[in-house]
């Protein structure tokens, strides 16, 4: 029998919907998904349930359609559609979580939860103008940070450095431990190659994360500037070694569009201290080649 929202005695649902969440309760998801998973209707709370326990397995797109399925039945859920919003972030649907958040917004036009949501998704879409507008809508101190932080990435986006670096130092006070905020500043003084802005953020997230492909980036370019190649071959090997294969840095550390590229000299500088490095290892002569 295919699965259906409706009539469904309240007995046997209620009894599913109960020993689905005594199984969560008790850390067997997969079990309280087999329970909601199986022949015969389901009420909405069941398929409300079905979907919270999909979404806590990863099972995103399955998630999707429980919500969904609520929202067909139910389309005044908010509780459904903030969470379908959000698993389909997850799939990086910008487009529909968009759209979705919109929904939101015209039944609560106060919802921070949804500004921020779809503030994020804009950001997502390349339209950072209307990002803005999303985070500075906020109002709520609970949402203080997430929008200090979404304003700063659209002034950033939209070039105007002196506002983000500003609005980054505000949600730094209120988190200093945010890589993230670190990263964004690296990554922005990077464009407008401000050694001592590009050092100091560096140093700071070095203190946080040693292992930052972000942190190490900004040290390997200041030193590379400076003509400290000693310096920028340690940080350049360092960096090779929390690099994963294949050359992509694995954070959230987004500057594409930044080129930087050594000259001859300094390509010849930094490769033969690299070899020196090499071959004092391993005890033979070592090769190292770059790439332009």
């Amino acid at each position: 029998m295919p699965f259906s929202l409706s009539s469904a005695p309240a007995s046997t649902t209620g009894n599913r919907v109960e020993t689905a969440l005594m199984l969560r309760a008790s850390g067997r998801l997969r079990d309280a998904l087999d329970v909601l998973t199986g022949p015969g209707e389901f009420s909405q709370d069941a398929y409300t349930l079905r979907g919270d326990i999909q979404a806590e397995l990863g099972q995103f797109h399955d998630a999707v359609g429980s919500y969904s399925t609520v929202i067909a039945f139910e389309r005044h859920n908010m509780y459904a559609h903030h969470h379908l919003a959000l698993c389909l972030c997850r799939l990086e649907r910008w487009e529909p979580a968009a759209d979705v958040f919109q929904k939101i917004l015209t039944h609560d036009s106060y919802s921070d939860q949804a500004h921020i949501g779809l503030g994020d998704c804009l950001l997502h879409l390349n339209r950072p103008a209307e990002a803005l507008a999303c985070f500075e809508s906020c109002w709520s101190e609970s949402a203080r940070w997430h929008a200090l932080f979404g304003k700063a990435v659209a002034m950033q986006l939209l070039r105007r450095f002196d506002e983000a670096e500003a609005l980054y130092e505000k949600a730094l006070e209120l988190h200093p431990q945010s890589e993230e905020a670190l990263c964004n500043l690296i990554a922005m003084n990077m464009e407008v190659l401000d050694l001592s802005q590009i050092q100091r953020h560096s140093q700071r997230l070095l203190g946080l994360n040693p292992q930052s492909v972000a942190t190490l980036q900004g040290l390997v370019l200041v030193a590379f500037e400076r003509r400290d190649f000693a310096s920028a071959a340690a940080y350049l090997s360092e960096l090779a070694g929390n690099t994963p294969a294949g050359g992509v840095a694995g954070e959230d550390f987004h500057n594409e569009a930044i080129e930087y590229r050594l000259g001859g000299e300094a390509v010849e500088r930094l490769s033969g201290i690299l070899r020196s490095r090499a071959a004092a290892a391993s005890g033979a002569p070592g090769r190292w080649s770059s790439c332009e």
